[in-house]
C-alpha cells in the first residue's frame, strides 16, 4: 500500500552540529512541519534538487568553505518564494545586513526560544504562500467578538466594527493559532516586537488589558483570554 503523501510544509535545517540539528528537526516535526536536516551546503544543494523546500533555517557558518551567505543567493536564484531565516551565534550587525541582502527573509541569532523561532517560521511561510494558516477558518470567536484574519479586521457578533491597533491584531492572531496554549510574557513580548508593526514600550499586561476591554464580556473576570499563573496568557475559545 502506498504512503500517504505528507503535505507539511517542508522546512530544512541546515545545521553542522548533529545535536542541534537533530534537536530542531524533531521539535519541527512535532509541530506540523516536515522536517530535514542537512549538515553541509553540498547535502543541501542535492536535497533541494529532490525534493524543493518551502523553507530553510541556515546556519551562517558551516564547514567546508560555503557559507550562509553563498547558499542563500543559491536558493534565492533558484526560487523567489522559499523563505529563508539565518541561524547564527554572531550579532554582527554587518552580518544581519549582508544576510538580508543577500534573500534571507529573517536573521535569528543563537541561542534562540524555540517558540519564538516557530513563530517566525510561520510569518515567513506565510509570506512567501508556502503553508496555511493554522486556524481552519479566517474568521476566529473571540469571546464577544469575531476576528476576520483576511481582512485584520474585529468586530462584534451584531457585525459592528471594533477599532484595532495593528500590534493588538498581530496579539490576537498569535493567540487565534495557539488555542488553548499557555504563551509567555517573554515569547509574546519577542513575537510581537520582532513583526515591528507598532513601537512596543508598554508591558505586554497592558496590552493585554486593552484587548480584554474589547472582547471580553467582563473584562475583569476574562474568559476568552485568561491569565495563567506562573506561564503568562491562554486563549481559550467559546464552547457555544
Amino acid at each position: 500500500m502506498a504512503k500517504p503523501k505528507d503535505n507539511r510544509p517542508h522546512v530544512v535545517v541546515v545545521e553542522d552540529e548533529a545535536f542541534q540539528r537533530e534537536t530542531l528537526v524533531e521539535f519541527l516535526d512535532a509541530n506540523d512541519l516536515r522536517a530535514t536536516g542537512c549538515e553541509s551546503g553540498a547535502a543541501l544543494r542535492r536535497l533541494v534538487e529532490k525534493d524543493p523546500p518551502a523553507l530553510v533555517l541556515l546556519d551562517l557558518r558551516l564547514p567546508g568553505g560555503e557559507d550562509g551567505f553563498a547558499l542563500a543567493r543559491f536558493l534565492r536564484e533558484r526560487s523567489k518564494k522559499v523563505g529563508i531565516i539565518m541561524l547564527t551565534a554572531s550579532d554582527d550587525t554587518i552580518d544581519q545586513v549582508v544576510g538580508l541582502e543577500t534573500g534571507a527573509d529573517d536573521y535569528v541569532s543563537k541561542p534562540y526560544q524555540p517558540r519564538a523561532l516557530l513563530a517566525r517560521i510561520k510569518a515567513v511561510l506565510r509570506r512567501a504562500g508556502g503553508a496555511e494558516a493554522a486556524t481552519a477558518t479566517a474568521r476566529v470567536r473571540i469571546g464577544k467578538c469575531l476576528l476576520d484574519l483576511e481582512s485584520r479586521e474585529l468586530t462584534t457578533l451584531a457585525g459592528e466594527a471594533v477599532p484595532l491597533r495593528a500590534g493588538e491584531f498581530e496579539l490576537l492572531k498569535i493567540f487565534a493559532e495557539n488555542p488553548k496554549r499557555p504563551l509567555s510574557r517573554d515569547w509574546l513580548l519577542e513575537t510581537i516586537s520582532h513583526r515591528e508593526m507598532e513601537a512596543f514600550d508598554r508591558a505586554i499586561d497592558i496590552r493585554i488589558l486593552r484587548i480584554r476591554r474589547k472582547v471580553e464580556t467582563d473584562p475583569a473576570n476574562p474568559t476568552s483570554i485568561r491569565t495563567v499563573r506562573g506561564a503568562g496568557y491562554m486563549f481559550v475559545p467559546p464552547e457555544d
